[in-house]
């Protein structure tokens, strides 16, 4: 408890700042969702014959998992808030579009009977008598809406969008249980404040209709101008800002505070970091090629067999080579070197290793079947990972379990998993008392740590790349594990990690 009171008082503005971010988010999709939805049901309230169509394909997308959406609309719109505001509308319109039908169709036909006979147009029917008293259903599924927008907006994270969902994420990655608790305990008192909110204009549109008004007035402003603020940041952010990605792992957000530090020391340009963006690779790369980000932390045998689908093994004497097709297809530069190889590894706890007598993947792949294998969730889809181990190593576990990065120590220590991949450079590794074996066939490649820019970025601002050659070479294994576990175990930011090891390097100046 004192840590997460000490955590909330030292990342207040933090805080707050992803609380903003969070409201807006899923004020503009619900927002939207409410425009869209409303006006949905009333058209198939009119068109009956539409009813189950309409209502059928908006509960097909609601059906589809929120990751799986997320990694579609990426294709189409990039990386972002927008994606994340498209995807949380999408969402949000099956509880309205049938709220709406449903109140709309449930007013008593006889009352409609009567309007028309007394000369009413179909506007006039729907304004004065068909919405008012449909407003109780409607106000249900709009509450049930917001409610399960607020906390949906969680996952805007994934596609590096703000919001609370950054915390939750980060303190998952970076093995923070404080900051995972502050982002989840956040987003429920969002969702319940709100709630609260809409249950008092409930009950208030009977008696008080002119407060009811006034209050959706004053929401519907808010949710606009928070749109609008939205606008003209991002339009602001535009000149001389580069934009940095990480992926979501430690290790990552540690050497994209230090390319945001040495950019901001060394040239006129500012640096905005979008931390932990999900799917890592998967999802940055392409997002690097449409410009949606100028800069981040890759590695030599990523790019060699995810990105440019290079059969083999890949070692540093394949740089050369490497390098030029990358700039080549993609334009992409590799434009320094940190100094490590944070390779991959395989690790089990010290009593499976005793029991089986495991010294080598060879010796793994023999007790296998009486195993539980765990990793996060690109390993199992990675020519380098899985597929690679069951290749070379014919291994077969007892069972494949899929988990983030920031829970695999948490795993394996409590036995959920007998066996992990780990990468060599890991904090938590340290410590942990497990038993890291031998890669007898030395199957997994090099994967040399280096910033990787934009072609076009560097052309734009040639600064940049005198400022970022002050990375090269500044960390090895040891030294870049140590700096993971100060962030892992010892609980200290990233970004001071960064800067303090700059300082002591010399890299910036005292």
């Amino acid at each position: 408890m004192s840590e997460f009171l000490n955590l909330i008082s030292r990342q207040r503005d933090f805080l707050l700042g992803l609380v903003w971010d969070h409201i807006w988010i899923s004020g503009l999709a619900i927002l939207l969702a409410l425009i869209l939805g409303v006006g949905l049901g009333i058209l198939i309230s009119f068109r009956r014959s539409w009813a189950s169509l309409v209502i059928g394909l908006v509960n097909v997308l609601y059906t589809v998992p929120s990751i799986a959406l997320l990694g579609i609309l990426i294709s189409i719109t990039g990386i972002g808030n927008k994606t994340a505001i498209i995807a949380l509308t999408l969402y949000a319109l099956l509880p309205m579009v049938r709220a709406t039908y449903t109140g709309i169709t449930g007013v008593e036909p006889l009352l409609v009977e009567a309007a028309e006979g007394m000369g009413s147009t179909r506007r006039q029917i729907l304004t004065k008598i068909q919405l008012p008293l449909a407003f109780p259903v409607m106000m249900s599924g709009f509450r049930n809406m917001v409610t399960m927008t607020i906390a949906l907006t969680g996952i805007a994270s994934f596609v590096g969008a703000g919001g609370l969902g950054v915390a939750i994420y980060r303190g998952i990655t970076t093995n923070n249980q404080a900051l995972t608790l502050a982002g989840s305990l956040l987003v429920a008192l969002l969702a319940l404040f709100f709630d609260f909110l809409l249950a008092f204009m409930e009950r208030s549109a009977a008696t008080h209709r002119t407060v009811l008004k006034k209050w959706g007035l004053g929401l519907a402003v808010f949710l606009l101008l928070a749109a609008g603020a939205l606008a003209i940041s991002q339009m602001a952010q535009g000149q001389g800002t580069i934009k940095i990605a990480t992926k979501p792992q430690t290790e990552n957000y540690i050497l994209g505070e230090m390319q945001k530090q040495v950019i901001e020391e060394y040239t006129d340009l500012k640096a905005e970091m979008t931390k932990g963006v999900g799917g890592g690779t998967s999802n940055i790369h392409p997002a690097m090629v449409k410009g949606d980000f100028d800069i981040y932390a890759e590695y030599t045998g990523t790019i060699w067999e995810v990105i440019l689908k290079k059969e083999g093994s890949y070692d540093e004497s394949q740089f050369q080579e490497l390098s030029q097709i990358y700039q080549q297809d993609y334009s992409l530069v590799w434009a320094s070197s940190f100094g490590f190889n944070n390779t991959y590894g395989l690790a089990v706890r010290k009593e499976i290793a005793e029991q089986y007598n495991l010294k080598t993947y060879s010796d793994l792949a023999k007790a296998g079947p009486n195993l539980t294998f765990g990793a996060e969730y690109d390993f199992f889809g990675r020519e380098d990972g899985f597929a690679k181990l069951e290749q070379t190593y014919g291994m077969k576990f007892k069972s494949q379990v899929d988990m983030d990065s920031g829970l695999k120590y948490q795993a394996i220590q409590s036995g959920q998993v007998d066996v992990m991949d780990i990468f060599t450079t890991d904090g938590q590794l340290y410590r942990s008392g497990l038993v890291v074996l031998e890669d007898d066939k030395k199957m997994y490649p090099s994967y040399r740590a280096g910033t990787v820019v934009r072609e076009e970025t560097l052309e734009k601002y040639p600064q940049l790349k005198e400022a970022l050659a002050k990375l090269d070479g500044i960390l090895d294994d040891s030294k870049m594990a140590e700096l993971n576990h100060k962030v892992e175990t010892d609980k200290e930011e990233p970004e001071k990690v960064a800067h303090d090891y700059l300082l002591e390097k010399g890299v910036l100046p005292q």
